[in-house]
């Protein structure tokens, strides 16, 4: 029997490549996901809101569709004709674009202060969002990370299609 020496080397490299030829499909579908991956409803960092995302057009955009606690207009508004406009329906992220598994190119509203900054999101994991809110560049930014709400639906029984709780069941929780 001829010695082994000198060739278990290249052997185990090749199947090492192999497995990894085999497995990169896998590992590719699992870990990329879609641009409607951040579609849902989101609980802000601070705990005090939800946020739906959906698509706009070709764009993806955030509304506020219940609050905890704070003030119930946007009395921070820059401008004055808007300081009277509801927070809950308010839309706070406008023109996010889907490119290689992050959103970039749109615009985050801060109720809390009145600005507007740029921004950028990705999924930290399926559950997980990361925000960064910046002005000139993410560098000179903040991030917050938001949670998804498990089983939150758009057409959720129970749920309005603002995603707060319906009328029906807002008077059925009430009796109890």
């Amino acid at each position: 029997m001829k010695p082994l020496k000198g060739k278990i080397l290249p052997c185990f490299v090749f199947v090492l490549l192999l497995a990894q030829a085999a497995l990169a499909p896998v590992v590719r579908t699992a870990s990329s996901s879609g641009a409607d991956a951040i579609m849902g409803l989101w609980l802000t960092g601070d705990r005090n809101a939800k946020v739906r995302i959906y698509e706009c057009g070709p764009k993806f955009c955030g509304k506020i569709v219940w609050v905890k606690n704070g003030p119930p207009t946007d009395r921070k508004n820059p401008n004055p004709a808007l300081r009277n406009r509801p927070i809950l329906g308010l839309t706070i992220m406008k023109g996010f674009s889907f490119r290689t598994n992050q959103w970039v190119g749109g615009r985050l509203y801060d109720p809390k202060s009145g600005n507007t900054y740029r921004g950028s999101m990705r999924l930290a994991s399926p559950n997980r969002l990361k925000l960064r809110g910046y002005v000139l560049l993410p560098l000179f930014g903040r991030t917050d990370i938001w949670t998804r709400v498990k089983g939150a639906k758009i057409n959720n029984p129970g749920f309005s299609n603002t995603g707060g709780i319906s009328k029906k069941r807002k008077k059925k929780k009430e009796k109890h």
